[in-house]
């Protein structure tokens, strides 16, 4: 009997080179929080994480992203904060707009009728810029980042001896309804 592959897919925002750009204005601010910066093509906001799935769930889950109607929006990035607790710097939004919410609740919904657990937590849209901080960072945050977000995408997260590494593996239009 042959093993189901198994693969650890998230949902998520994921950056363009023009956004990555303006992130990179964030690293003098990290310099002195301990730590270590995520690395640039790593940048992301997770919209749902499934942990370890077999190949008829991750079908399930493709075909429940791509019935998702909703139109692109603007993110505007310009909370920076300090999570102690799991020692984590990130950039957020003070408003998230009302279609990321519709899609992150959306995929919610998705994952509960495809027998997946989702986290209980409310959705909070964050782009992690470093782990293992052992202070929040000091001075002035550059302007905010306004991110038009046209698309979301499937990504597989895999664990390396040199640390981990995301692939996109498939991504969705959002489309004005």
């Amino acid at each position: 009997m042959a093993e189901t592959q198994h693969q650890r897919l998230f949902f998520a925002l994921w950056p363009d080179e023009a956004v990555r750009r303006q992130l990179a204005d964030y690293k003098p601010l990290l310099k002195g929080c301990g730590g270590r910066p995520v690395v640039p093509e790593n940048l992301h906001i997770t919209l749902a994480f499934l942990s370890s799935v077999d190949s008829d769930t991750r079908l399930c889950m493709e075909q429940a992203a791509g019935a998702i109607s909703l139109p692109p929006f603007t993110l505007q990035l310009n909370e920076l904060g300090f999570w102690p607790r799991p020692q984590v710097v990130w950039l957020g939004t003070d408003v998230p707009p009302e279609p990321l919410l519709s899609l992150a609740a959306a995929l919610k919904q998705a994952m509960l009728a495809c027998a997946l657990e989702p986290d209980e937590r409310p959705f909070q849209a964050h782009l992690t810029l470093m782990r293992k901080a052992r202070r929040a960072p000091e001075g002035e945050p550059p302007a905010g980042i306004t991110w038009p977000v046209s698309d979301f995408a499937l990504v597989v997260s895999e664990t390396r001896p040199e640390g981990v590494r995301y692939e996109v593996l498939r991504r969705w239009d959002l489309k004005s309804v």
